[in-house]
């Protein structure tokens, strides 16, 4: 990981710097885009194929039984179990919350307008299984779904032998009815198109890797589609410290999203170059015990610190970069805190490490990449739903507006529209 002073950069070299790694999926477009047809046109039998070819399934059939989920749930460690309860609690406390209320207003005298939220009926959930079995996915996305009051959550991960009880335990606590073992891109095919055996659902939740994003991106636009969640990238994390930072706390930080993947990137912006060494000293003193460290120090080798002028020249730059976790470890926290306008989740001060927002504080740990913090946030309760407007007129208050709409139908040469209300008042 390099040290960079910003002041020796010219302005396209500063661009240049924080542009995300670049993703090619041109390689993998063709494959995907076959995947994609076979499932829409062979049903079932193309998911069984690809399901067994990619994700070591070992039967003729991928649903996963309520009787299985419960048994392999009965397992888990009773650690784990009491750390998940702790991380469902709390974040269901904080999405409770998020509720939307019905919105009634009476715009004018004898005319009514509302506004009313009513859940996505089915959504389905992809949560990855390849590494690592990320169980915590589904916590973020299934929890949310269930207060919506989604009726139908259909959830799909590759289980290769037998499923993971922490997995289990989570689907089982959430109440998942619906379970498939399948992934990849044929999974998310199958959720957008549906086959004989699985009904198609109306929006796709949930990360993975290039072939599962890009099958996402690619049922988006199609008209037999679902809608998808969002965009997705590699993840991300950029630190602005100061000098009253703890160095080991940086550092831990920086390589907690590093060994995420290779195409993660991790940035550190602080106006102290004693910090940053002691920063960069420290990454190589923790990269040496990580399991992950061949990962971690492939991400870093694209990843940089930059001394920036001041904390507002940091503020400029992350607002720009637009990353998906922000950690604002300063001593004055709210002074930086006022100026963030964009990011997908703000993590506050020396003890608030990225980490807790993926497990278990509260907050939801899917959320925008690649920038698109700028236009959107991450999971929420809305994200599972849906807003539906009605308005009522009384014979009055059609009178009373009357005019304005006659004037500005005809004024667009839509007939039509104005006839239809002076119908009414004859």
């Amino acid at each position: 990981m390099k040290i960079i002073i910003k002041n020796s950069l010219s302005q396209k070299k500063l661009i240049e710097l924080f542009k995300r790694p670049a993703q090619n999926n041109n390689s993998i477009k063709e494959k995907v885009s076959k995947i994609i047809y076979d499932v829409k046109k062979n049903g079932h039998k193309s998911v069984l194929k690809y399901a067994k070819k990619f994700d070591g399934l070992n039967s003729d059939s991928i649903l996963i039984t309520k009787k299985y989920l419960n048994e392999q749930s009965k397992i888990i460690d009773i650690k784990l179990e009491r750390a998940i309860d702790v991380a469902y609690n709390n974040i269901y406390k904080f999405h409770i919350k998020q509720i939307p209320k019905t919105i009634n207003v009476e715009t004018q005298k004898g005319i009514v307008c509302e506004k009313k939220y009513l859940p996505i009926e089915s959504v389905g959930l992809y949560i990855p299984g390849g590494s690592a079995v990320l169980f915590s996915t589904l916590l973020m996305l299934g929890i949310p779904a269930k207060i919506a009051g989604c009726k139908r959550i259909v959830v799909c991960s590759p289980v290769k032998n037998e499923i993971d009880p922490a997995l289990a335990y989570v689907a089982k606590k959430i109440g998942i009815e619906e379970f498939y073992s399948v992934g990849g891109a044929h999974a998310i095919s199958m959720l957008a198109y549906g086959t004989e055996q699985v009904k198609k659902v109306d929006k796709i939740f949930g990360p993975g890797n290039q072939f599962v994003t890009l099958a996402k991106q690619l049922i988006s636009i199609d008209n037999d589609g679902s809608i998808i969640d969002m965009p997705a990238g590699p993840s991300e994390v950029l630190i602005i410290a100061d000098k009253f930072a703890n160095p080991s706390f940086v550092a831990a930080d920086l390589l907690s999203q590093a060994e995420h993947g290779i195409d993660s990137q991790v940035i550190l912006l602080t106006d102290d170059i004693n910090l940053a060494k002691n920063v960069l000293a420290e990454i190589n003193k923790q990269l040496k015990t990580l399991p992950k460290k061949e990962i971690a120090n492939k991400c870093l080798k694209k990843s940089f610190i930059l001394i920036v002028d001041d904390l507002n020249d940091a503020v400029k730059l992350s607002n720009n970069y637009a990353p998906e976790h922000l950690i604002i470890n300063v001593k004055n926290i709210n002074s930086v805190k006022t100026k963030i306008k964009n990011a997908g989740s703000v993590f506050l001060g020396s003890y608030s490490p990225e980490s807790v927002g993926d497990y278990a504080s509260g907050t939801n740990h899917s959320l925008p990449t690649y920038g698109y913090a700028k236009s959107i946030g991450g999971v929420d309760v809305l994200s599972f739903m849906k807003s539906i407007t009605f308005q009522k007129l009384t014979k009055k208050g059609l009178k009373n507006l009357s005019s304005t709409v006659i004037e500005m139908a005809e004024a667009e040469n839509l007939q039509a529209h104005a006839n239809a209300i002076k119908v009414r008042l004859k």
